[in-house]
């Protein structure tokens, strides 16, 4: 069942609902990071992902006008979409990369830009992931689904 008022349900989402979202993704990510609960990297994510799908409770695709056109990524975006959808995982686009890089960190420790195209959130090696801007982001992909948006964009707004 969705969640939805009669406007979302016939305009979209609002784009109060969207900054809410927005903001559960930044909470998320800086208190999964410090647990280290986030995968970067395409190919880290994909690694992740055929190990243990059960434990990741959120995949970020993220992009910016660099990369929009780059036939590679986007082969890998759809590849890795169709392996979440089938693992009932969440998926969310994010625009702004330069945010998301300030929130997980531009680089490794070896001065190594990271790849932030996918990041994902799993659950912290003791018990389940329990966090209230986990549960605002999943109602939301849940409520996007009723409504045909298979994979939301969500615009990190700079600080």
């Amino acid at each position: 069942m969705c969640n939805m008022t009669f406007e979302e349900t016939c305009g979209g989402i609002s784009s109060e609902r969207m900054e809410t979202v927005s903001t559960a993704i930044e909470e998320i990510l800086s208190s999964a990071l410090p647990q280290g609960c986030v995968t970067a990297g395409v190919y880290e994510a994909a690694i992740s992902l055929n190990a243990d799908p059960d434990n990741v409770v959120l995949c970020l695709l993220a992009t910016d006008e660099e990369h929009e056109g780059d036939v590679a990524l986007q082969i890998h975006f759809t590849l890795i979409q169709a392996f979440c959808c089938e693992n009932d995982i969440n998926i969310v686009r994010v625009s702004n990369m330069r945010r998301l890089a300030e929130i997980l960190g531009e680089s490794q420790p070896g001065g190594e830009p990271v790849d932030l195209h996918c990041v994902l959130v799993t659950n912290p090696p003791t018990t389940a992931w329990k966090d209230p801007a986990l549960g605002k982001v999943n109602t939301f992909c849940r409520d996007c689904r009723c409504l045909d948006q298979w994979l939301p964009v969500i615009n990190l707004p700079d600080r």
